[in-house]
């Protein structure tokens, strides 16, 4: 009796070290909710209109995924993350319809040296300045990616990436894609000149109430481009910080945007879309962002906050788009209550002027939802 006591103690240890060597998580969130949309002032009437319905993914995008580590010895780990997302209101996979569109990589880490990660998954523009949005880069048009538009949670197949450790607050990372979107058949193909490649780099500082970040992106378009676009070599230099000083938490971020622009927020409607939902390529074209944000917490459960944005462009019109010269203005106010450490309730407002740079053209959306996380 005593002997086999002994045995299933020794198996059960047994079983302990392997689930510390080894592990995988299953992890996600849904996020659904009933929102409101309107855009005016386009030119062509077709465009103009309002849509009342279901919303989904507007705090955080609709998700699952799991990720997972191997202990390799001397302090090295594998380790890989898959992420879907899917739409919560019809069950259909978003990403265009990647089975892992979110991310899908496999690397070495370490706390010594860092992470070195393969595959597609989001540049360090979109990584480290998420952080200082009040937005948390959710909301739609609301995100600071809708103004410093490397930070639009972009995502590119593809991609090494490598990120340093913490290092008393400061990290860097930096990342090279061969191919930034397999999918656009456009930008790519079987010499490496015919794929547009992307380059991401970045340093950031987190002590404490101090969150910095500085970020660097570009883009080499592919020679089956037209000659127009082949000229052109989208670059986006951005700073940004937040200080959180308890009562209130001030985020103040800038960007310098040339050559033309990154994935943006590009408006839907039944006659097409406004705006630019891909990467533009256009020589010459320039602009300044900026973003000023606040955001507040309301007893234990509640936090308010409030962003305001404008993108001036300075020199030029992005190729191939009329109009698109115009100073463009977002202002947006948010609320969370949590429910739960892992459900909570959001409402939002969010109103631009000249959206996507095109003179008078207005857009309006509002939204109540739930967000549960697993």
């Amino acid at each position: 009796m005593k002997k086999t006591l002994l045995a299933a103690a020794l198996l059960a240890g047994f079983a302990g070290v392997a689930q510390a060597e080894t592990s995988v998580t299953l992890y996600g969130i849904i996020d659904t909710g009933i929102g409101y949309n309107k855009i005016s002032g386009a030119d062509n009437d077709a465009l103009n209109g309002s849509r009342f319905g279901m919303i989904n993914g507007v705090q955080n995008g609709s998700r699952w995924g799991l990720r997972g580590s191997e202990d390799l010895g001397d302090g090295l780990r594998a380790v890989f993350q898959l992420e879907s997302g899917f739409d919560s209101g019809n069950g259909r996979s978003a990403q265009g319809g990647r089975l892992f569109g979110r991310q899908a990589t496999v690397g070495l880490a370490s706390d010594s040296w860092g992470q070195l990660d393969f595959g597609r998954q989001t540049n360090i523009a979109s990584k480290y300045f998420g952080s200082i949005d009040p937005f948390g880069a959710g909301f739609g048009q609301a995100n600071i990616g809708a103004s410093l538009s490397a930070a639009n949670t972009n995502r590119y197949d593809n991609m090494v990436l490598y990120q340093t450790p913490s290092f008393s607050g400061f990290q860097f990372g930096v990342g090279y894609s061969f191919n930034a979107d397999d999918t656009n058949t456009a930008q790519t193909g079987w010499r490496t000149a015919n794929n547009t490649r992307a380059i991401t780099t970045g340093l950031r500082y987190v002590n404490g109430p101090l969150n910095v970040a500085f970020s660097y992106d570009q883009l080499n378009a592919s020679n089956n481009l037209p000659t127009a676009q082949t000229d052109a070599t989208p670059r986006m230099y951005a700073l940004g910080a937040s200080y959180d000083f308890e009562v209130v938490k001030l985020a103040l971020a800038y960007a310098r945007t040339t050559d033309g622009w990154f994935a943006g927020q590009g408006l839907q409607s039944s006659a097409g879309n406004i705006g630019f939902s891909s990467n533009v390529f256009s020589d010459g074209f320039k602009a300044n962002s900026y973003m000023v944000g606040l955001s507040a917490p309301i007893g234990g459960a509640s936090n308010l906050f409030g962003s305001w944005q404008m993108v001036d462009p300075s020199d030029g019109r992005l190729s191939g788009l009329e109009d698109t010269d115009k100073t463009m203005q977002i202002f947006s106010l948010g609320y969370t209550y949590d429910l739960s450490k892992r459900t909570n309730l959001y409402a939002y407002g969010s109103y631009a002027k000249n959206y996507a740079f095109i003179d008078d053209v207005k857009s309006t959306a509002v939204g109540v939802g739930v967000r549960h996380r697993f």
